[in-house]
This record gives C-alpha cells, structure tokens and sequence, in this order.
C-alpha cells in the first residue's frame, strides 16, 4: 500500500504539478482510503518528499545497474552521461522539478527539498567514485566533475522544456559535457 501511495504521489506531480497534487488525489490513484494514506502519511508535503526520495534511490541504483552492466570497451564517460540524460527525462526527474519550483515560495518546503538534494548529491558523488578515479594531476577537477555533470543535465532539461526535445543544441551541449567529464577522470577498473 506505501509502495502504491508513493508511485501515486510521483504520477500526480507529473501530471498535476504540486498545486494540483492533493492527498485525497493520490489516495484515489493509489486505490486506498482517505484514512490508510493519512496513516502512512498525514500530510501532503510529507508524503510527495518521500515519494521522490524513495525513487530518487531506485533511480541511483538504476543507475549503477546500467553502467555496470555496460559491455567491455564502451565508451563509459559518454554512456554515464547518456543514463544520467536519460534520468532527466522521466516522470521522476519531472516530480523532483515540481517540487523545487513550489520550494522558492516555500521555506519549510525548501529546508525538506534542500536536505534530500544534499543526500542524493551525496550518493551520486559516491557512485562516481565507484567507476571513475582522478586523472593524475587532475584531483581538484574530479571533485567538482559529478555536481557539475549533473547541475548542466538539470540545466539543459530545464531548456529542454523551452526549445523542445529535438533542438540540436542539445546534442551539442551532451558531446561538450562528455568532453568536460573525460578532463578530469578515468575508468576504473573492475573489481576483482
């Protein structure tokens, strides 16, 4: 039933934003009584936070998956960047938006949407750790490498919304990031 509320929650910040997600909404969606969604979670803020927290997780692991199971020989910075793309253009990505543009206005909000930005910034720095290492002489530019991979994929998703999914910016912007990211690190091998 959590599991239901929770993928409820993110199904209507995509299709409703944050201003049109209501918990009856959700418990609705979710097929649960008013009363059941306000046992696991009494308020809307409450409930929309963990639901993008619980997928952001299923998405970092989603992550690790695919790049782990990348063949032998692929081009790892261009296919890192390509899931990480990919990421940006699901429902999730779009619920996490949603819930940053109601936090401006929203101190209480933003304190929440602060504090799971940090952790998830957090655990994408680790699993970059997993597969990449500095370049010598590089060390200072791989520490900003992951952040600032994903400031500019959130960023040209946002542009996305404006110039449209087929703009050739885009793609562009996509090869010059790949480019940026090869500056400062390398593949790791693999575990033994």
């Amino acid at each position: 039933m959590r599991e239901r509320l929770l993928d409820a929650a993110i199904d209507c910040l995509y299709e409703l934003g944050y201003s049109g997600t209501t918990t009856i909404e959700v418990a609705a969606r979710a097929g649960v009584s008013r009363g059941a969604q306000l046992h696991h979670f009494p308020t809307k803020e409450h409930l929309v936070t963990l639901a993008v927290r619980h997928v952001l997780a299923k998405r970092l692991e989603e992550f690790r998956t695919a790049f782990a199971g990348l063949p032998e020989g692929a081009d790892k910075h261009a296919a890192a960047i390509t899931i990480l793309w990919e990421m940006m253009s699901s429902r999730t990505f779009y619920a996490w938006l949603e819930l940053v543009v109601a936090a401006r206005t929203d101190p209480r909000l933003r304190a929440t949407i602060a504090a799971i930005d940090g952790q998830f910034v957090d655990q994408a720095h680790a699993t970059a750790l997993e597969f990449f290492a500095p370049v010598a002489g590089r060390e200072g530019a791989f520490e900003t490498v992951p952040l600032f991979a994903l400031a500019m994929l959130q960023g040209l998703a946002l542009d996305r919304i404006v110039w449209g999914s087929e703009d050739p910016r885009i793609g562009a912007l996509l090869r010059k990031l790949t480019a940026v990211a090869t500056l400062g690190t390398r593949v790791k091998p693999p575990a033994p």
